[in-house]
């Protein structure tokens, strides 16, 4: 039985709990779903402890909350799929809730995020010590994504919470409840402060800036899903998140000789063009930058391999609009590209401000979307709500959140963003003989892959006898990643990895990543491995081996093959 720690004032709820339980049970019908909560803790052998009843099936119901918290289909598919349907008919005596239970407050709860500290987590106001369950379950790292925090944003990704013989897992997990304060409590926030209005984000992304917010999701979770959920989707902000009233909203389009600017409120954006749907891959033009301060500091944010995601896209095509405002073939002649600016802006009113070659912008096969839609719902605060560019193929920078005008001119952008930073440069250049006009904007991305699974200073247990390794590989401008090499022993040989992905794309349209996986023997003798990762695209355009030849001040580009150390831990002898 648990022992619920931490906590002076309980001993033993789980035992007092069995005990009601297995007053209640009558039949092995009962007892035979795993699922339930009388089979976690009844018996049906006929006067078997029921401790040894629960060594015998604890897999189950510790896979089925692996699952929850951590938000892994497979692991809950493991211990729960199964027996779901028929533990949603079992029928369970109520258990009466403790008179009184300690009182915990938030900063209590925050103190416990470590197997050494213990490890709680808040569920609609009770508090729960799952220290035991963690550091049991093979899943453990992804479940101390949550530890000190509350779980309902873990949960809210995933549907399979809402099962109630699940929750009823949770409660033998029950320690406390959270202080009537800390319940009420909302975030408090000051006017002056520029940032005081900007959404509430799902806890488990890692912070790279506050203010303005920018993060990425946990590398371990990037690849659970090919379409990245909007919660944990990156989050790249240059300004203050705007609010922006829907109704109030209008979009103008300018710069079309002989035609007066165009002015469309959202519904006139949703109702006068068709809607079209596209699922692309964004990218922040400084992906895994981490890797090349480790070569020589740069300037910029840190980003681990996390800042790029999938998302599907919804909206009027931005040639359809155009079409409308007056632009006609005969224009490119005259104009070379489209500038875009947002309605986020800093202290001097300065907008965010980008633009794109004219082509791309009215070619059939650009893709080019005024989207109003992430993933089947409405965009979030933090990705451009109402509207946002979504330029497919092409650096994150380029696709301008909380579009407010759209300019076709014969000159790029003149915002800094465009002009005076995500350039790229000679490794021999430094910031006092850097000259940022001498260089194209990036647009196109080239070849990145990375490993997401397992990760650096991970430990591998010999009597696996194999290794799983999962990434993601994309390729800029529409081409189709076609291969993915994969190393056990730093680049000295190579295995071809099985690449997942979605429908098969149009020719120069592959706009989304591919999800990709190895299982490989474990190389005898070995207690370190060296695990690379590189791409190739259908232009046959490769990574480059070592970061050093690609750094530059900015640490932007940055895709060398991935390389990621872990050691082996051999078999203890009897």
């Amino acid at each position: 039985m648990l022992l619920l720690r931490h906590c002076q004032g309980v001993t033993r709820v789980g035992l007092l709990k069995t005990q009601r339980l297995l007053n209640s049970v009558a039949t092995p019908s009962v007892t035979g779903c795993v699922g339930s909560l009388c089979a976690r803790w009844g018996s049906s052998h006929g006067g078997q402890e029921s401790g040894s009843y629960k060594r015998s099936h604890v897999p189950n119901w510790r896979h089925a909350l692996a699952g929850l918290l951590a938000g892994t289909g497979a692991v809950l598919a493991y211990g729960l799929h199964s027996q779901a349907e028929r533990a949603a008919t079992t029928m369970v005596q109520p258990i009466d809730p403790p008179t009184s239970m300690p009182i915990f407050t938030q900063d209590d709860v925050t103190k416990h995020r470590s197997i050494e500290e213990g490890v709680w987590v808040t569920y609609k106001g009770s508090v729960y010590d799952i220290t035991e369950f963690v550091s049991m379950h093979p899943g453990g790292d992804k479940i101390l994504l949550a530890a000190g925090g509350a779980l309902e944003p873990f949960w809210a990704l995933y549907a399979v919470h809402s099962q109630e013989h699940v929750l009823e897992i949770l409660s033998e997990y029950k320690v406390g409840e959270l202080s009537a304060e800390d319940r009420r409590k909302q975030q408090t926030v000051k006017s002056s402060d520029p940032y005081s209005t900007d959404p509430v984000r799902h806890p488990a992304l890692h912070v790279n800036s506050l203010k303005p917010f920018n993060a990425e999701p946990p590398a371990e979770i990037l690849s659970d899903n090919y379409i990245t959920p909007s919660a944990i989707f990156f989050k790249r902000n240059h300004l203050p998140v705007p609010q922006v009233d829907p109704k109030a909203y209008q979009l103008h389009v300018e710069g079309l000789p002989g035609a007066e600017p165009l002015v469309l409120s959202l519904e006139e954006l949703k109702t006068r063009f068709p809607k079209h749907t596209v699922t692309a891959t964004l990218q922040c033009a400084g992906n895994r930058r981490s890797e090349m301060n480790k070569v020589k500091p740069v300037k910029g944010l840190n980003w681990g391999i996390a800042a790029i995601s999938n998302a599907t896209w919804s909206g009027a095509k931005l040639k359809d609009v155009l079409l409308a405002a007056g632009y006609r073939p005969e224009l490119a002649q005259q104009a070379c590209h489209v500038q875009f600016e947002g309605l986020d802006r800093d202290a001097t009113g300065t907008t965010y401000g980008a633009s794109i070659p004219l082509h791309k912008a009215v070619s059939d096969e650009g893709d080019v979307l005024l989207a109003y839609e992430m993933n089947g719902e409405d965009l979030p605060a933090d990705h451009g709500y109402p509207v946002r560019v979504v330029v497919p193929g092409t650096v994150g920078a380029r696709n301008v959140k909380w579009l407010g005008k759209i300019i076709v001119s014969e000159e790029e952008s003149s915002s800094h963003w465009q002009q005076n930073d995500y350039k790229g440069f000679s490794p021999a250049t430094d910031w006092d003989t850097v000259d940022f006009k001498s260089a194209p904007a990036i647009q196109e991305l080239p070849i990145q892959s990375a490993i997401t699974q397992p990760a650096e200073g991970a430990t591998l247990d010999r009597r696996a006898e194999e290794v799983t390794v999962k990434g993601y590989a994309w390729s800029g401008g529409g081409r189709e990643v076609v291969r993915v090499d994969v190393s056990l022993d730093g680049g000295q040989t190579w295995k071809v990895a099985q690449l997942q992905g979605g429908e098969k794309p149009q020719p120069g349209r592959a706009w989304a990543w591919k999800l990709w996986e190895l299982t490989a023997p474990l190389p005898p003798a070995t207690q370190e491995l060296e695990i690379v990762c590189k791409a190739v695209d259908n232009s046959y355009n490769m990574q480059p081996d070592t970061v050093a030849p690609i750094w530059n001040l900015r640490g932007v580009l940055s895709n060398a093959w991935h390389r990621v150390k872990v050691t082996i831990r051999e078999d203890e002898e009897e």
